[in-house]
């Protein structure tokens, strides 16, 4: 029972990924799902949430107008879409489910950098 995050990359600042969380051996249906990301060093920052039914979204304030969150659970994916990216935005992003917050799946790295 895993959460996989991928779609980072290299991206010049100003530039876009589209980033997706899969879940292997269970289904994302019925809980919320959360972005993370974690510089070392540094405390972990919650960036995006999005509800079980996708009808309520949250996002951090370093991130809104920029980010936005979403879910296919048909397709037992949630994704985030990062648009205007900013070097302050390069750090490794993993997704959380809810009632297992604290439990980092595989990561993905994103760097912004020209």
């Amino acid at each position: 029972v895993q959460l996989q995050a991928c779609g980072g990359g290299l991206v010049q600042p100003g530039g876009s990924l589209r980033l997706s969380c899969a879940a292997s051996g269970f289904t994302l249906y019925g809980y919320a799902i959360g972005w993370f990301r974690q510089a070392p060093g540094k405390e972990r920052e919650g960036v995006s949430c999005i509800s079980s039914s996708g009808d309520s979204t949250y996002y951090a304030d370093s991130v809104k107008g920029r980010f936005t969150i979403s879910r296919d659970n048909a397709k037992n994916l949630v994704y985030l879409q990062m648009n205007i990216l900013k070097p302050e935005d390069t750090v490794v992003y993993y997704c959380a489910k809810s009632g297992d917050w604290d439990v980092r799946g595989q990561g993905t790295q994103v760097t912004v950098s020209s």
